[in-house]
C-alpha cells in the first residue's frame, strides 16, 4: 500500500512537470502571427546597469520588421510594447494594457517615462494587430536601470573631423518593401530596415541614431550637406519606419539614405542600394496578348 502510494505520488509530480512544461512551451511559441528569421527589439542608447533621470526619453529599435499601427494587418509588422517592473508577459496571449504594460498602438518607436528614484526593470515585446506576441516572439532582454535624482547627462554624440555624426560599425540600411525589380501600385507602401543603429525623430542629437529619407529618381545628394527636402528628396523627421508614395506609372528608382538629427548623413554614410520598380494600375506585370499563328495556305 505506501509502495503504492508513492507510485501515485511520482506520478502526479511527474505529470505536473509535464503540463508546466508544455505551458511554458506554448507561452514561448508565440501567437498566431510569423515573424521574419533575424527580426530583434531592442533599446537605443540604454543598457543594463545605466543610470537615468526620473523623466527620460526611452526610444524602441528594431530590426527585420517593420512599425505598423495597432489593427493594421501587413505582413512582418507590428508595435511596440513596453514592459516595466514586470515579468515577461505569456507570449501566446494579448499582451495587458495598464501602468506596468505600456502598449504604443500608434506606431511610436519612442515614449516620455517618468519613474521613481531607485531601481527598475524594462523589457520591450513586440506584437502584432491585436497586440500578440509574434511566432517565434520578437522579445528584448529585460534590463535594469537604476533611476536617480541627479543622473548625469547622456554623452554628445561623437562627430567626425568634418564635423559629421559617426556611423556605428556595420550599420547598413535597406527595403523591406519593395524589392529589386518589383511592379508595385501607383499608390504603395514603402518599408524601411535598420541594422545596428536606432530611429530618432529629427532635431533630437542621440548617439547611434537618426531618421529615414527616400530618393526617388535622383543621384545620391552631397554627404556633407543637409539632405535637399523636395519631391525628389522625401523626410521622414516624425521617425517613421515605412510611407505610402505616390508614384506615377512606369520605371523608377528608389534609395535609403540615413541622417542625424540635422538631415546630414553620418560619416561614413548609411545608404542602401537603389533599386528599380515599374508602376503599374495592378501592381503586376503589364498583359502581354497571346499572339496568333496562322498557317500559310498551300495552293
Amino acid at each position: 500500500m505506501e509502495r503504492r502510494a508513492s507510485t501515485l505520488f511520482v506520478c502526479l509530480l511527474f505529470g505536473l512537470f509535464i503540463l508546466k512544461d508544455t505551458a511554458n512551451a506554448q507561452a514561448q511559441t508565440g501567437g498566431p502571427t510569423p515573424s521574419p528569421p533575424g527580426a530583434a527589439v531592442y533599446f537605443v542608447g540604454l543598457k543594463d546597469g545605466d543610470t537615468i533621470p526620473p523623466k527620460t526619453t526611452i526610444h524602441f529599435g528594431l530590426r527585420g520588421m517593420g512599425v505598423a499601427p495597432a489593427g493594421s494587418d501587413r505582413a512582418n509588422s507590428g508595435h511596440h510594447h513596453l514592459i516595466i517592473d514586470a515579468p515577461t508577459p505569456p507570449l501566446n496571449a494579448e499582451i495587458p494594457s495598464d501602468s506596468q504594460h505600456l502598449h504604443f498602438g500608434s506606431g511610436q518607436t519612442e515614449t516620455d517615462l517618468t519613474l521613481t528614484p531607485g531601481e527598475h526593470t524594462l523589457q520591450l515585446v513586440f506584437g502584432d494587430k491585436n497586440h500578440v506576441p509574434h511566432n517565434p516572439p520578437i522579445v528584448s532582454d529585460r534590463i535594469k536601470v537604476k533611476v536617480a535624482e541627479q543622473a548625469s547627462a547622456p554623452p554628445p554624440q561623437a562627430s567626425s573631423s568634418g564635423g559629421r555624426k559617426l556611423s556605428p560599425k556595420d550599420a547598413k540600411v535597406y527595403f523591406i518593401y519593395p524589392t529589386d525589380g518589383a511592379y508595385i501600385k501607383p499608390n504603395t507602401v514603402v518599408r524601411f530596415g535598420l541594422l545596428n543603429m536606432g530611429v530618432a525623430p529629427a532635431g533630437l542629437d542621440k548617439p547611434n541614431t537618426g531618421h529615414h529619407h527616400l530618393l526617388i529618381d535622383a543621384n545620391l545628394p552631397p554627404l556633407d550637406q543637409p539632405i535637399p527636402n523636395d519631391l525628389n528628396h522625401v523626410h521622414f523627421g516624425a521617425g517613421q519606419t515605412e510611407a505610402k508614395i505616390s508614384l506615377s506609372p512606369g520605371k523608377h528608382t528608389l534609395r535609403l539614405l540615413f541622417a542625424d538629427a540635422s538631415h546630414i548623413p553620418h560619416d561614413p554614410p548609411v545608404y542602401s542600394e537603389a533599386i528599380n520598380v515599374t508602376v503599374t494600375p495592378t501592381g503586376r506585370p503589364p498583359h502581354r496578348p497571346r499572339r496568333h499563328h496562322h498557317r500559310r495556305l498551300e495552293h
